[in-house]
Protein backbone atom coordinates (compact mmCIF):
# COMPACT_ATOMS: atom_id res chain seq x y z
CA UNK A 1 0.00 0.00 0.00
CA UNK A 2 2.70 2.41 0.96
CA UNK A 3 4.86 1.66 -2.22
CA UNK A 4 1.60 1.87 -4.47
CA UNK A 5 0.69 5.50 -2.81
CA UNK A 6 4.67 6.95 -3.90
CA UNK A 7 3.94 6.39 -7.98
CA UNK A 8 0.14 7.61 -7.70
CA UNK A 9 -1.15 11.43 -7.35
CA UNK A 10 -3.73 10.25 -4.78
CA UNK A 11 -7.05 12.67 -4.38
CA UNK A 12 -9.77 11.98 -1.62
CA UNK A 13 -12.93 14.01 -2.68
CA UNK A 14 -11.53 17.19 -3.49
CA UNK A 15 -8.46 17.19 -1.78
CA UNK A 16 -5.53 16.52 -4.09
CA UNK A 17 -2.78 14.59 -2.24
CA UNK A 18 0.33 14.59 -4.30
CA UNK A 19 2.36 17.38 -2.35
CA UNK A 20 2.81 14.86 0.05
CA UNK A 21 3.49 11.60 -2.08
CA UNK A 22 6.86 11.96 -2.21
CA UNK A 23 7.52 11.89 1.96
CA UNK A 24 6.11 8.49 1.41
CA UNK A 25 9.27 6.67 0.23
CA UNK A 26 10.23 4.86 3.49
CA UNK A 27 8.34 1.49 4.36
CA UNK A 28 7.36 -0.14 7.35
CA UNK A 29 7.46 -3.65 5.96
CA UNK A 30 10.77 -4.41 8.28
CA UNK A 31 8.92 -3.49 11.12
CA UNK A 32 5.54 -5.50 10.62
CA UNK A 33 7.27 -8.63 9.65
CA UNK A 34 9.22 -8.73 13.07
CA UNK A 35 6.23 -7.71 14.92
CA UNK A 36 4.39 -11.09 12.36
CA UNK A 37 7.58 -12.98 13.68
CA UNK A 38 7.47 -12.25 16.91
CA UNK A 39 3.64 -13.72 17.19
CA UNK A 40 4.66 -16.40 15.15
CA UNK A 41 2.86 -19.63 16.75
CA UNK A 42 5.24 -21.80 16.15
CA UNK A 43 8.36 -20.03 16.33
CA UNK A 44 7.28 -16.31 17.45
CA UNK A 45 8.54 -14.87 21.54
CA UNK A 46 6.22 -16.50 23.72
CA UNK A 47 5.41 -13.25 26.18
CA UNK A 48 4.37 -11.65 22.39
CA UNK A 49 2.00 -14.60 21.57
CA UNK A 50 0.62 -14.36 24.98
CA UNK A 51 -0.61 -10.96 25.12
CA UNK A 52 -3.64 -9.37 23.91
CA UNK A 53 -5.38 -6.43 23.41
CA UNK A 54 -6.03 -5.86 27.71
CA UNK A 55 -2.65 -6.63 28.57
CA UNK A 56 -0.79 -4.19 25.74
CA UNK A 57 -3.29 -1.39 26.53
CA UNK A 58 -0.76 -0.05 29.59
CA UNK A 59 2.23 -0.08 27.99
CA UNK A 60 0.79 1.66 25.04
CA UNK A 61 -0.28 4.69 27.63
CA UNK A 62 3.33 4.19 29.40
CA UNK A 63 4.90 4.58 25.98
CA UNK A 64 2.62 7.84 25.60
CA UNK A 65 4.34 9.31 28.98
CA UNK A 66 7.76 8.61 27.79
CA UNK A 67 7.42 10.48 25.02
CA UNK A 68 6.10 13.34 26.85
CA UNK A 69 8.75 12.60 29.33
CA UNK A 70 11.29 12.58 26.32
CA UNK A 71 10.15 16.59 25.33
CA UNK A 72 9.76 18.00 29.20
CA UNK A 73 13.38 16.77 29.19
CA UNK A 74 14.46 18.70 25.89
CA UNK A 75 16.14 14.93 25.21
CA UNK A 76 15.54 14.92 20.98
CA UNK A 77 17.89 11.48 20.88
CA UNK A 78 15.51 9.80 23.36
CA UNK A 79 12.31 11.22 21.91
CA UNK A 80 13.54 9.47 19.13
CA UNK A 81 13.70 6.04 20.58
CA UNK A 82 10.17 6.56 22.89
CA UNK A 83 8.52 7.24 19.41
CA UNK A 84 9.94 4.38 18.07
CA UNK A 85 8.58 2.37 20.72
CA UNK A 86 5.22 3.97 20.66
CA UNK A 87 5.16 3.25 16.96
CA UNK A 88 5.59 -0.26 17.76
CA UNK A 89 2.59 -0.54 20.15
CA UNK A 90 0.26 0.60 17.52
CA UNK A 91 2.09 -1.99 15.33
CA UNK A 92 1.49 -4.79 18.08
CA UNK A 93 -2.22 -3.93 18.38
CA UNK A 94 -2.15 -3.97 14.67
CA UNK A 95 -0.89 -7.21 14.40
CA UNK A 96 -3.24 -8.88 16.92
CA UNK A 97 -6.43 -7.01 14.82
CA UNK A 98 -5.08 -8.47 11.85
CA UNK A 99 -4.98 -12.42 13.54
CA UNK A 100 -8.59 -12.06 14.78
CA UNK A 101 -9.45 -10.58 11.04
CA UNK A 102 -10.92 -7.51 12.20
CA UNK A 103 -8.59 -4.83 10.22
CA UNK A 104 -4.92 -4.56 9.46
CA UNK A 105 -2.05 -1.74 10.09
CA UNK A 106 -2.78 -0.50 6.46
CA UNK A 107 -5.92 0.52 7.73
CA UNK A 108 -5.33 2.08 10.44
CA UNK A 109 -2.91 4.30 8.12
CA UNK A 110 -5.43 4.46 5.72
CA UNK A 111 -8.31 5.80 8.48
CA UNK A 112 -6.08 8.18 10.14
CA UNK A 113 -5.10 9.42 6.64
CA UNK A 114 -8.74 9.80 5.63
CA UNK A 115 -9.27 11.52 8.82
CA UNK A 116 -6.36 14.21 8.62
CA UNK A 117 -7.91 15.07 4.95
CA UNK A 118 -11.33 15.12 5.87
CA UNK A 119 -10.36 17.31 9.03
CA UNK A 120 -8.39 20.05 7.40
CA UNK A 121 -10.41 20.98 4.00
CA UNK A 122 -8.46 23.83 4.79
CA UNK A 123 -5.44 22.57 3.76
CA UNK A 124 -6.75 19.84 1.41
CA UNK A 125 -9.54 21.89 -0.16
CA UNK A 126 -11.25 25.16 -0.63
CA UNK A 127 -12.26 26.45 2.91
CA UNK A 128 -10.73 29.05 4.27
CA UNK A 129 -9.83 29.28 8.13
CA UNK A 130 -7.43 32.10 9.33
CA UNK A 131 -6.81 31.75 13.22
CA UNK A 132 -5.83 29.10 15.62
CA UNK A 133 -9.40 29.40 17.18
CA UNK A 134 -10.93 29.19 14.17
CA UNK A 135 -9.75 25.80 13.46
CA UNK A 136 -10.09 24.22 16.79
CA UNK A 137 -14.19 25.34 16.24
CA UNK A 138 -13.64 23.88 13.03
CA UNK A 139 -11.65 20.52 14.45
CA UNK A 140 -14.37 19.85 17.06
CA UNK A 141 -17.64 20.39 14.85
CA UNK A 142 -15.57 18.09 12.35
CA UNK A 143 -15.42 15.26 15.55
CA UNK A 144 -19.16 15.51 16.30
CA UNK A 145 -20.55 14.93 13.09
CA UNK A 146 -18.40 12.02 13.24
CA UNK A 147 -19.55 10.87 16.24
CA UNK A 148 -23.14 11.40 15.00
CA UNK A 149 -22.41 9.79 11.80
CA UNK A 150 -21.39 6.66 13.55
CA UNK A 151 -23.50 3.34 14.43
CA UNK A 152 -25.33 3.43 17.98
CA UNK A 153 -23.46 -0.17 19.86
CA UNK A 154 -26.25 0.62 22.82
CA UNK A 155 -30.18 2.00 23.54
CA UNK A 156 -29.30 4.88 26.07
CA UNK A 157 -29.77 8.37 24.01
CA UNK A 158 -27.25 10.48 22.87
CA UNK A 159 -25.51 13.24 24.83
CA UNK A 160 -23.18 15.33 24.20
CA UNK A 161 -20.94 13.62 26.59
CA UNK A 162 -20.62 10.75 24.20
CA UNK A 163 -17.04 9.75 22.78
CA UNK A 164 -15.01 11.36 25.91
CA UNK A 165 -12.87 8.26 26.77
CA UNK A 166 -12.69 6.57 30.04
CA UNK A 167 -8.85 5.71 30.30
CA UNK A 168 -7.87 9.51 29.77
CA UNK A 169 -5.99 11.08 32.61
CA UNK A 170 -8.38 11.96 35.13
CA UNK A 171 -7.50 15.77 35.69
CA UNK A 172 -8.06 15.75 31.25
CA UNK A 173 -10.86 13.85 31.35
CA UNK A 174 -12.74 15.82 33.97
CA UNK A 175 -11.73 19.19 31.30
CA UNK A 176 -13.19 17.46 28.75
CA UNK A 177 -16.16 16.47 30.20
CA UNK A 178 -16.92 19.95 31.43
CA UNK A 179 -16.17 21.65 28.40
CA UNK A 180 -18.57 19.62 26.52
CA UNK A 181 -21.44 20.56 29.16
CA UNK A 182 -20.45 24.30 28.65
CA UNK A 183 -21.46 23.79 24.98
CA UNK A 184 -24.86 23.57 25.50
CA UNK A 185 -24.73 26.46 28.17
CA UNK A 186 -24.12 24.38 31.17
CA UNK A 187 -21.54 26.70 32.79
CA UNK A 188 -20.13 29.58 34.39
CA UNK A 189 -19.94 33.15 33.26
CA UNK A 190 -17.11 33.56 34.70
CA UNK A 191 -14.58 32.45 36.94
CA UNK A 192 -16.38 33.78 39.84
CA UNK A 193 -18.58 31.15 40.27
CA UNK A 194 -16.03 28.42 40.15
CA UNK A 195 -14.01 30.17 42.83
CA UNK A 196 -17.10 30.29 45.44
CA UNK A 197 -17.91 26.44 43.88
CA UNK A 198 -14.43 25.45 45.11
CA UNK A 199 -15.23 26.96 48.64
CA UNK A 200 -18.37 25.39 48.91
CA UNK A 201 -16.59 21.96 48.71
CA UNK A 202 -13.93 22.48 50.84
CA UNK A 203 -16.79 23.45 53.25
CA UNK A 204 -18.28 20.54 52.90
CA UNK A 205 -15.26 18.17 53.23
CA UNK A 206 -14.49 20.03 56.60
CA UNK A 207 -17.91 18.96 57.45
CA UNK A 208 -17.54 15.45 56.47
CA UNK A 209 -14.07 15.50 58.64
CA UNK A 210 -16.08 16.91 62.21
CA UNK A 211 -18.45 14.41 61.82
CA UNK A 212 -15.34 11.53 61.10
CA UNK A 213 -16.97 10.13 57.94
CA UNK A 214 -15.34 7.57 56.47
CA UNK A 215 -12.85 6.86 53.30
CA UNK A 216 -15.40 6.55 50.79
CA UNK A 217 -16.96 10.05 52.04
CA UNK A 218 -13.94 11.50 51.85
CA UNK A 219 -12.87 10.29 49.02
CA UNK A 220 -16.00 11.75 46.92
CA UNK A 221 -15.50 15.11 48.90
CA UNK A 222 -11.94 15.21 47.91
CA UNK A 223 -12.64 14.17 44.28
CA UNK A 224 -15.67 17.01 44.50
CA UNK A 225 -12.49 19.55 44.91
CA UNK A 226 -10.20 18.31 42.61
CA UNK A 227 -12.84 18.66 39.86
CA UNK A 228 -14.08 21.82 41.32
CA UNK A 229 -10.42 23.25 40.57
CA UNK A 230 -10.09 21.78 37.12
CA UNK A 231 -13.43 23.55 36.15
CA UNK A 232 -11.29 26.93 37.69
CA UNK A 233 -8.06 26.02 35.04
CA UNK A 234 -10.72 25.38 32.63
CA UNK A 235 -12.53 28.93 32.58
CA UNK A 236 -8.81 30.66 33.03
CA UNK A 237 -7.53 28.32 29.61
CA UNK A 238 -5.13 26.54 32.18
CA UNK A 239 -4.37 22.83 31.20
CA UNK A 240 -4.78 21.30 34.91
CA UNK A 241 -2.38 18.69 34.03
CA UNK A 242 0.27 20.30 33.04
CA UNK A 243 -0.26 22.96 35.90
CA UNK A 244 -0.09 19.83 38.32
CA UNK A 245 2.77 18.70 36.27
CA UNK A 246 4.79 21.94 36.84
CA UNK A 247 3.85 22.31 40.71
CA UNK A 248 4.99 18.84 41.27
CA UNK A 249 8.50 19.67 39.40
CA UNK A 250 8.89 22.91 41.66
CA UNK A 251 8.24 20.79 44.51
CA UNK A 252 11.05 18.39 43.77
CA UNK A 253 13.09 20.97 42.72
CA UNK A 254 12.43 22.59 46.16
CA UNK A 255 12.56 19.62 48.55
CA UNK A 256 16.00 18.52 46.72
CA UNK A 257 17.32 21.46 47.71
CA UNK A 258 16.03 20.87 51.48
CA UNK A 259 17.48 17.75 51.71
CA UNK A 260 20.95 19.07 50.67
CA UNK A 261 21.57 21.80 52.97
CA UNK A 262 19.95 19.62 55.79
CA UNK A 263 23.05 17.58 55.04
CA UNK A 264 25.11 20.68 54.75
CA UNK A 265 24.46 22.03 58.13
CA UNK A 266 22.82 18.71 59.70
CA UNK A 267 20.45 20.71 60.79
CA UNK A 268 18.16 17.34 61.19
CA UNK A 269 15.02 16.43 60.00
CA UNK A 270 12.45 18.05 62.38
CA UNK A 271 9.07 19.80 60.47
CA UNK A 272 10.22 23.19 62.12
CA UNK A 273 13.78 23.00 60.98
CA UNK A 274 12.87 21.45 57.29
CA UNK A 275 9.98 24.56 57.17
CA UNK A 276 12.88 26.80 57.94
CA UNK A 277 15.04 25.47 55.06
CA UNK A 278 11.92 25.51 53.21
CA UNK A 279 11.53 29.26 53.62
CA UNK A 280 14.95 29.77 52.63
CA UNK A 281 15.02 27.82 49.67
CA UNK A 282 11.82 29.76 48.89
CA UNK A 283 13.64 33.20 49.03
CA UNK A 284 16.70 32.29 47.22
CA UNK A 285 14.52 31.22 44.15
CA UNK A 286 12.63 34.61 43.66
Amino acid sequence: MVERATSLWWTHGNFPFHDIAPLMTRSLDPLLAIMAQLRDPERGCPWDRAQNFATIAPYTIEEAYEVADAIARGDMMALKDELGDLLFQVVFHARMAEEAELFAFDDVAAAITDKMLRRHPHVFGTAEISSVTEQNKAWEAHKEAERRARPRHTEEPESVLDGVALALPALLRSVKIQARAARIGFDWPDATGVFEKIEEEVSELKSELARNAGPAALEDEIGDILFAVANLARKLEIAPEAALRRATAKFERRFRRVEALARQRATGTDLAALEALWQEVKREER
